[in-house]
């Protein structure tokens, strides 16, 4: 199977944007083999906590209206997006949450990011529950930037069948997790981890690109590159 790693600068606030962004490099990514379209940590938004916690217009629902243009694309070319956000939860507050947008536009798997960084804790609610989604019989595992930090969530992904650990981050320069987060739980649980990143700046700092994917013996298979938006597909699975 071929997914893609996607990087982009996601315009701050402007979900209608960044959904037309999203949906076109789903179709480019469709176009050219990808059945899994990965994008990062809230690249529906932008990462921008404080502006979504002032802003309560940006939290979305699952099936809201404004990611039909995701839907559509990936009917169009028969691929999955994994997309994130900030997502209504069951109560009254919002998720760092991924959608995964199946290749019929229904929605295949939800997840909500468990381990919460800084500001996130403020202005967001923790996720309880492991995210999975199966397509063409590969097993799937969801996890979201400071997540990865937290070897448990790959072992159990590893133990419960899964072949691919999709991560969805924002992530600059000096972060150290292209060196010893991504390719240790690539090596060490023996998964494929595909990494969705972004390009630009955001409240965390500078993205710096480089999505991309691991194999399973930690070495890296596909590399975007730190400087075009865009992706990079990788066999997986």
């Amino acid at each position: 199977m071929i997914v893609a790693a996607t990087q982009f600068a996601p315009v701050a606030g402007d979900i209608d944007a960044n959904v037309r962004t999203i949906a076109g490099l789903v179709r480019a990514a469709g176009a050219e083999g990808a059945r899994v379209v990965v994008f990062s940590e809230l690249s529906l938004t932008g990462y921008e906590p404080s502006l979504i916690r002032d802003s309560p217009g940006l939290v979305l629902t699952e099936d809201d209206a404004c990611l039909e243009p995701v839907r559509e694309a990936c009917r169009a070319v028969g691929a999955a997006a994994v997309v994130n956000g900030p997502v209504r939860t069951a109560g009254s507050g919002a998720g760092i949450t991924t959608l995964v947008v199946g290749p019929d536009g229904s929605l295949l798997a939800r997840y909500d990011k468990q381990h919460l960084y800084g500001v996130e804790a403020e202005v967001f609610a923790a996720g309880s529950t492991d995210g999975r989604f199966a397509l063409d019989g590969v097993r799937f595992a969801l996890a979201t930037c400071y997540d990865n930090r937290f070897p448990a969530l790959a072992e159990r992904a590893a133990a419960d069948g899964c072949a691919v650990y999709l991560a969805s981050s924002v992530l600059g320069a000096d972060n150290d997790s292209f060196e010893t987060v991504y390719p240790a739980r690539a090596r060490d649980f023996g998964l494929h981890v595909v990494l969705g990143n972004v390009l630009g700046p955001n409240e965390d700092g500078v993205g710096c690109g480089l999505a991309g994917a691991w194999g399973p013996d930690g070495g890296r298979i596909a590399d975007a590159g730190a400087e075009e938006p865009g992706f990079v597909l990788a066999e997986v699975g």
